[in-house]
């Protein structure tokens, strides 16, 4: 969410008039995040996101426009993109596809606790059975073709020991991802970011789910591990939080029980969550864009993750 192309507040308030929003009051760039340029609009009527795509195209995004929609039609708390008097919710603005949304109540729960992690669980579950009939098809766009993509570009930024630990977890995802029990895994609609900072909680009431622009079909359990990567690891050492993770794979499984391939599969898809974020973080890191704002992420705390997802896997049954 830094800021990469900038908006003026003419801009902004010819948008928000156009979506029948209200007179512009107040625009600030958002500071965090690396994909989107993303501003906080306040109108007449009330408090939005504005968003304009620096990577994803017009054809692309209607697949994640649509995917908010249809989850907020269905009850999932998720931003609701604004549509024009045409009803469409994907727009233009200095050249780049853009979309407005209802910003969201609360505030991110950077500490969490196994209340919290439960909450996550829980409508994570939700919405993936929400989200099973919808009728639009888009690969992870940052799945496993994108990991082998990516890995030859960094590859000549690390050194030996972590060149090789990069080539031999690839290695092994390409492995499962080409047996039967991955394929039998359930899959759908995923969000695939779902990270602390993209909840919104007020107290310990979960108000819901954001930034879904990294969202495709893949596998519930891939969505699940990134999860479990993040509100379920301590930041500072990177170690599995075993009451944390059991609050939330418990809070999931009692919305959707977990099949036994996904039983089988959870240590393996808890290394692919922290290699996808590895990856990207590397990409990032050693290959930046210019943005204003843009603070990118340690790359070295997924290597951390996912050293500890090797040498210690999660034993489903002593965890729920």
């Amino acid at each position: 969410m830094a800021v990469f192309t900038e908006v003026t507040e003419t801009q902004a308030n010819n948008l928000m008039q156009a979506l029948n929003l209200g007179q512009l009051t107040a625009l600030r760039g958002i500071e965090g995040g690396i994909e989107n340029t993303n501003y906080f609009a306040t109108t007449t009527q009330g408090e939005y996101v504005l968003t304009l795509f620096e990577r994803l195209t017009h054809e692309q995004l209607p697949f994640y426009l649509l995917l908010m929609k249809f989850l907020a039609g269905r009850g999932i708390p998720v931003p609701d993109p604004a549509a024009n008097r045409d009803g469409d919710v994907l727009h233009t603005l200095n050249g780049k596809p853009a979309a407005v949304v209802n910003k969201l109540a609360g505030k991110s729960q950077l500490q969490p606790q196994p209340v919290h992690c439960a909450a996550v669980g829980q409508m994570l579950a939700r919405m993936h059975l929400a989200g099973a009939d919808y009728n639009r098809n888009q690969p992870n766009l940052r799945g496993l073709t994108w990991w082998n993509e990516t890995v030859p570009v960094v590859l000549p930024h690390l050194d030996e020991a972590q060149a090789a630990l990069l080539r031999s977890e690839l290695a092994y995802q390409n492995h499962i991802a080409d047996s039967a029990t991955y394929a039998a895994l359930p899959r759908g609609p995923v969000h695939a970011d779902l990270f602390r900072d993209n909840v919104m909680f007020d107290g310990e009431q979960l108000t819901g789910f954001f930034d879904f622009y990294f969202a495709g079909v893949d596998t519930w359990l891939f969505d699940l591990a990134v999860c479990l990567n993040d509100w379920c690891i301590d930041l500072g050492t990177g170690r599995h939080d075993a009451e944390r993770a059991g609050a939330m794979l418990q809070a999931y499984g009692l919305e959707r029980p977990l099949t036994a391939s996904e039983r089988t599969l959870l240590p393996a898809l808890l290394r692919a969550g922290a290699l996808r974020f590895w990856i990207s973080r590397l990409w990032d890191y050693h290959l930046p864009r210019e943005a204003s704002m843009l603070k990118p992420h340690d790359p070295t705390h997924f290597e951390r993750v996912l050293r500890g997802r090797i040498l210690h896997p999660v034993s489903l049954s002593a965890t729920v």
